[in-house]
């Protein structure tokens, strides 16, 4: 398993830029108790929309709710209400049949309290155009029919329920652990990309055989080159949003394949500094050096432990964080703008790209939903779209379950909390948001954005400005801005000198003698 520079920024067009903000759905707890003063009570995780409805932050100020099975019938018609009515109940039905706002308005006809809405497959947010519904106002959320199941087996068919969603902490420590691991990577990748480029220079004094080395150890990006990799990823964005079923495990095969061999990459150059443990098996004619071939059964069996588990949500995400560092490190380390044009035109084409995605396609869809946002949550996926409209999901396992792995993702601390009966939460960041760089003071002010507005967020629009500006302004009080603008080869100094500037070159001779 061999270094092959070329081969990450190959499929880097596949990988890079995709921002996954989080969805508008909340998690929120249903307290179901049977009836009687032995009976036991159960918690289970349920899904709506806070934007439809509100419902109380704690047990004490929960509304108790005789709950009314109506599984067996579609609820598509005033007709399927059944004669002993419905009113002041909590109704579960099945998905499926008609648009799930039709059966709420029939429920809230006949009186209902709320609408609980059985998924075969996985839970998905109570999302669509509600304009067409405006006069529906029951509550309305997602529940699991392995919840529903559990619950008739463990409580009986007399149920009362109790549904209200625990406030979060204000403070985020998430976002803290993103932000640590964000710039440690930028900082790390660029003092490795620097550190090889320091040594290149050192090694090589001819310049011809320098430029050789530097176009095999890396891909250089030129404003064509930029603008293909731009359409690129445009042409996958939305060739993921109508073929995402498919589409998604050619993702994650590739990830696997990319990340195990940036993880080999990184591991590598550590264990070369090491002078111990060089014994070399030579197999026609080349020679391998022993730790190097565990070295590589290692990250492929990370990335394979991770592939077959990459559902657990309990610690699969560990493995993928450390994936997707080893592969942002790799990408960084490789992946060479030659001038500020071409940053510039890349990270303009890419903030433009991201803020298209995130706030113009919803206009643009059906269901009134983001691009970006759906692939965030896996969109759903193999259920096909219709009018904006869900239908029946199966019970098999299906690409509703797969998510795009090109983000970091840190679980929220839920573990000593009534929450912990839903799925894991996460704080997530896109690869692209990392690789751009994410300078600080660009990630914090995504963050604080993201907590005012509490809402997922383009994170480019806001580190795009910020590398930048930043890079402008140190090239502009350094007097070099039309060097930097072009390109320029390196020069070899002891020291840092303002003087050889834009002003006071100096030329290569010159500059030998003075070394």
């Amino acid at each position: 398993m061999g270094s092959q520079p070329r081969l990450l920024p190959a499929v880097a067009a596949l990988l890079w830029g995709f921002l996954l903000p989080p969805t508008a759905a909340q998690e929120a707890i249903l307290h179901a108790s049977g009836n009687g003063r032995t009976s036991p009570s159960k918690d289970y995780c349920i899904l709506y929309n806070p934007h439809w409805t509100a419902l109380p932050s704690t047990l004490e100020n929960a509304t108790s709710i005789s709950l009314m099975n109506l599984t067996t019938t579609p609820l598509c018609n005033v007709s399927d209400i059944p004669s002993a009515g419905i009113k002041d109940r909590a109704v579960v039905v099945q998905w499926g049949t008609c648009h799930f706002l039709e059966k709420a308005r029939i429920a809230q006809t006949g009186g209902a309290e709320a609408l609980l809405i059985a998924n075969n497959s996985v839970q998905y947010p109570p999302s669509g155009n509600k304009s067409e519904f405006h006069d529906v106002k029951i509550l309305i959320a997602f529940i699991s029919h392995k919840d529903l199941k559990d619950m008739k087996q463990t409580l009986g068919n007399n149920i009362t329920v109790k549904m209200y969603s625990p406030s979060w902490p204000n403070f985020d420590y998430t976002m803290v652990v993103i932000f640590a691991i964000a710039v440690f990577t930028v900082a790390l990748g660029g003092y490795w990309s620097g550190l090889i480029e320091l040594e290149n220079l050192k090694a090589v004094t001819n310049t011809e055989d320098r430029e050789m080395k530097k176009k095999e150890e890396y891909l250089t990006f030129s404003p064509l080159t930029v603008v293909i990799f731009v359409v690129i990823c445009c042409v996958m964005m939305v060739l993921l949003y109508f073929f995402y079923k498919w589409l998604v495990y050619v993702m994650i095969a590739v990830f696997c394949i990319a990340s195990a061999t940036s993880l080999f990459n990184c591991l590598a150059a550590l264990i070369h500094k090491i002078p111990y443990g060089q014994c070399k098996i030579v197999c026609r004619g080349k020679s391998v050096e022993v730790r190097l071939i565990f070295l590589s059964g290692l990250c492929i069996a990370i990335a394979v432990v991770w592939a077959v588990f990459r559902n657990e949500d309990r610690w699969a995400w560990i493995l993928q964080d450390i994936l997707g560092i080893a592969f942002c490190l790799n990408l960084i380390k490789t992946l060479k703008l030659p001038n500020f044009k071409s940053c510039v035109i890349l990270l303009g084409l890419l903030l433009l790209y991201d803020v298209f995605f995130v706030f113009i396609t919803p206009f643009i869809t059906k269901n009134g939903e983001s691009i970006m946002v759906e692939l965030a949550a896996g969109p759903f996926g193999n259920n096909e779209k219709n009018d904006g409209n869900l239908v029946e999901a199966t019970a098999q396992p299906s690409a509703p379950h797969e998510k795009l792995p090109v983000v970091i993702r840190v679980p929220k601390l839920i573990y000593f909390s009534v929450m912990s009966v839903c799925l894991m939460p996460v704080s997530i960041l896109g690869f692209g948001d990392i690789i751009v760089p994410a300078y600080a003071i660009g990630m914090i002010l995504t963050f604080v954005v993201l907590v005012l507005m509490k809402k997922g967020q383009p994170a480019l629009l806001y580190l795009v400005p910020c590398t930048l500006i930043t890079a402008s302004v140190v090239a502009w009080r350094r007097k070099e801005m039309k060097k930097f603008w072009k390109g320029s080869s390196y020069q070899m100094m002891n020291h840092l000198d303002y003087a050889t500037n834009e002003e006071n070159q100096v030329i290569p001779g010159e500059q030998a003698n003075q070394q």
